[in-house]
């Protein structure tokens, strides 16, 4: 899967794969286990993030961590050594690995934006099918999707329930002031707005 922060949707093209939820759990568990022990901080993103926060979902395709790009050769060493592959994609602002036949983004940079301390701290611990992990914030979370939209990528219906889903922890007005001068995210607030998920803004620049 293309990621969410990288602009991509749960699957907006052709045939839905089968239901890896579970799969993808585990292997989530199991590579948080491993970046915990390495010491180097680290964020759960994307849809399973947005699962971890309550979104209900269907997970298809991968899980993806953030990650300081200043940590990424201790945790590729650390992912190595405990048997998970590693690959090298063209693109500079990830890397890719594989265990247990499901697919890992470590991510460097979420919607070109790179991934801080700030970011990191700013996590919250949840449960994820039982193990407790950093889980990018509500603001930090939906940010990162709506940075990624464009006009090639620009999939609202995939953004909904998350915005359901967390519209009570998330600060609207922050979103707002952050993405006024992009077309596709003010769009999907003004949406929103619409839509009755968050309150109108009294006034539209």
């Amino acid at each position: 899967m293309k990621n969410y922060a990288e602009g991509g949707t749960p699957h907006a093209e052709g045939p839905l794969p089968a239901d890896h939820t579970q799969a993808i759990l585990e292997t989530t568990k199991r590579v948080a286990s491993l970046l915990k022990a390495s010491g180097c901080p680290f964020a759960l993103a994307g849809s399973v993030a947005a699962y971890a926060h309550g979104v209900p979902a269907n997970l298809q395709h991968d899980t993806d961590f953030a990650v300081r790009r200043e940590d990424a050769e201790h945790v590729i060493r650390t992912l190595e050594e405990a048997g998970v592959e590693i690959r090298h994609p063209p693109e500079d602002w990830l890397m890719k690995a594989r265990w247990g036949g499901e697919e890992i983004d470590l991510i460097f940079e979420l919607a070109h934006r790179p991934v801080t301390s700030q970011l990191l701290g700013r996590a919250r611990m949840l449960p994820v099918d039982s193990v407790h992990m950093p889980v990018l914030a509500p603001d930090d979370l939906l940010g990162s999707l709506l940075y990624a939209l464009s006009e090639h990528h620009c999939d609202f219906g995939a953004l909904l329930p998350i915005a359901r889903t967390l519209r009570e922890r998330i600060d609207w007005n922050q979103l707002r002031r952050e993405h006024r001068d992009s077309p596709m995210p003010d769009a999907f607030l003004y949406l929103l707005e619409r839509l009755g998920v968050i309150d109108r803004q009294e006034e539209r620049p």
